[in-house]
């Protein structure tokens, strides 16, 4: 058999594809008429307005309907002899283990979410069944090849960490339309439509602020009795940005070495002329009135809900003048809480819910306004909010055929030919397909090589709960953790486990790691964390520690064996000439040698001295 499967091979494969969103749908498209006919489609979403412009397989009327299900209907229209089994499901799911991936030659991924694609990574592992990895971001994409034992795995590398954002600058001291944005999301959208008993780092302003302060500003974003909606928006929008602008401009010493923000009331945006009914009841300067949008609505349509629309507003792409933005932050407040009642308490920020992103672009550029920062368009805003680097259909196709010629070169058994391809938005040396070798397995990835890790926490402060979500869960990507002492199980989670034990495990989870029995979780204690779906397995030493800094605010840290020291030095083995690096791992910077953990600054083994540079520069193979 050549390097590229036989036509026999392919047809006689059986694969699993995992997502059907951009690089999904044309994945699919591909294989089929590529000659494959036996394929399961795992995908957990519905379709989308949004989704249409790109992903072909789906049109207007099949809006709300599963992905899934949809692309498995699209594609037999035109090939009606192929084998399509299409699951509307999370991968997650226990249905889906590790027997379950076994029966498949190959899984090919085209997810949009860092967790479930560790998830995958480590079922192909413990199925010891190759995975087809794949990613775009605006005109950049990427394939990567990973195979057990033979290739480094999807975790071998970290990844990069979601931007956050000092909550102080966030706060007070705003200086890019990021800031201004996230604070919109985060403050006064959840404060007056989200659930207030959730606590949250923007509840606070100052760390002097006593308790009757904070009380005092909870409750001011209550609707009072006898409140109209027009009232209530024209009262939350003089605190917002007038009042609290007032307070911040009181600690002088903050704005020795800063633009000072300018207060902004209702009162000053209008002219003398301008009632306070007008702007509370009229549109913008086209004469559209506010009340249009809820006769044309029922009050039940929800996220199609647009204040836009009546303020004669039509163009996403346009900057709105502050007039106009301060009507649009009244009119969704309005609509809110008059058409959206039944939601209020337990609505969170979504891209895809219009009257929302309306809200976040209009607050955030009142407060940008305020604070001399550029305003911007709701299209940005709604990309910047909600994380979206808007995807381009071109990308998604060439990386969808990247995905099959690597499939047909591990059909054909040649796994030498294995390749990792950059899709490049500009030419690099005439090429915008740069393809490199495969790394072998990082022998420090606590995934595929088990390396130990270590824990540096507070064990007096610290409870078990505390572990579980930020290090079981969110850190190592456990889906349903087991945390074991020896033979002692301190916590297990999971839908099969009975009620009376459950009930056990859950009154432990509050109690501070210093008190647990019959072991308490103490410095020097070894602890395995363990994820029997994904067949996953951690060995974790505690190493108890105070005095962490502020960006350490949650009392822990998870890194390697190195930081048993205070510093240690890390010999990059794989390298033509070793790289030795001393590390001070109270100070670790982003490119230093230590162990990878998703997410962190945490050390990792560096890689040879030209894969760190731009992917033009790496081992090129044709």
């Amino acid at each position: 058999m050549s390097a590229m499967a036989d036509k026999e091979a392919i047809e006689n494969a059986k694969v699993l594809m995992v997502g059907a969103g951009g690089i999904g749908c044309e994945l699919l498209k591909t294989l089929v008429l590529t000659g494959f006919k036996h394929i399961h489609v795992i995908d957990m979403d519905t379709i989308e307005v949004s989704n249409l412009n790109r992903q072909f397989l789906f049109r207007k009327r099949h809006v709300g309907q599963s992905k899934a299900q949809v692309a498995r209907e699209a594609v037999l229209r035109f090939r009606p002899d192929v084998d399509i089994v299409a699951h509307h499901a999370n991968v997650k799911s226990p249905q889906f283990g590790v027997g379950y991936f076994q029966q498949f030659n190959l899984v090919l991924n085209g997810l949009d979410n860092l967790d479930a694609r560790r998830h995958v990574n480590r079922l192909c592992l413990a199925a010891d069944v190759p995975l087809v990895e794949s990613g775009t971001t605006g005109y950049l994409g990427q394939v990567t090849v990973h195979m057990k034992g033979t290739t480094e795995c999807y975790e071998c590398q970290p990844k990069p960490a979601p931007k956050t954002y000092p909550v102080c600058t966030i706060t007070s001291t705003p200086s890019k339309p990021v800031h201004c944005i996230v604070w919109a999301k985060d403050l006064p959208f959840l404060k007056l439509f989200g659930d207030k008993s959730l606590s949250n780092d923007l509840d606070v302003r100052s760390s002097g602020a006593d308790s009757s302060v904070e009380q005092e500003e909870a409750s001011f974003f209550d609707v009072q009795d006898g409140e109209s909606s027009k009232a209530y928006a024209a009262r939350v929008f003089d605190r917002l940005f007038g009042q609290n602008i007032d307070i911040a401009l009181k600690n002088e010493g903050a704005w020795k070495e800063r633009r000072k923000p300018t207060p902004l009331y209702l009162d000053s945006i209008w002219t003398s002329e301008e009632k306070y009914d007008e702007r509370a009841d009229h549109g913008s300067e086209n004469g559209h009135e506010n009340g249009s949008v809820q006769e044309e609505k029922p009050k039940d349509d929800g996220a199609a809900l647009s204040a836009m629309t009546g303020l004669g507003l039509k163009n996403p792409q346009e900057i709105w003048s502050v007039k106009d933005n301060a009507r649009v932050f009244l009119e969704t407040v309005r609509l809110f809480l008059d058409n959206r009642k039944e939601e209020l308490g337990r609505l969170t920020f979504d891209k895809d819910d219009q009257l929302a992103v309306e809200f976040v672009t209009a607050a955030a550029n009142l407060r940008a306004n305020s604070f001399g920062i550029p305003m911007q368009t709701m299209f940005d805003v709604k990309g910047i909010a909600g994380n979206i680097i808007h995807a381009i259909a071109t990308t998604n196709a060439i990386v969808a055929g990247l995905i099959v010629l690597e499939a047909l070169k591990l059909l054909g058994k040649d796994r030498g030919a294995s390749r990792m391809t950059y899709c490049l938005e500009h030419a690099s040396r005439k090429l915008l397909l740069m393809p490199c070798e495969m790394d072998v397995p990082n022998p420090k990835c606590y995934v595929c090589s088990q390396t130990p890790l270590v824990l540096e926490v507070n064990t007096k402060t610290v409870t078990l709960r505390d572990v579980v979500n930020k290090i079981a869960r969110k850190k190592l990507g456990a889906s349903f953790p087991t945390i074991m002492q020896g033979y002692n199980v301190l916590c297990e989670t999971g839908d099969d486990i009975d009620k009376h034990s459950a009930a056990i495990y859950e009154a432990k989870l509050d109690t501070k790691l210093d008190a647990l029995t019959p072991v308490p979780l103490v410095n020097g204690v070894e602890i395995t964390i363990e994820d029997l779906q994904q067949e996953f397995s951690c060995i974790v030493h505690v190493k108890h520690r105070e005095d962490f800094s502020e960006e350490e605010d949650d009392q822990m840290r998870l890194g390697g064996l190195e930081l048993l020291t205070a510093t240690t030095t890390v010999v990059a083995k794989d390298t033509d000439v070793a790289l030795k690096a001393t590390v001070d791992v109270h100070a670790a910077s982003l490119d230093e040698d230590l162990v990878m953990i998703d997410g962190e600054n945490a050390p990792v083994v560096k890689r040879k001295l030209e894969e760190r540079q731009e992917p033009s520069q790496k081992r090129l193979k044709t």
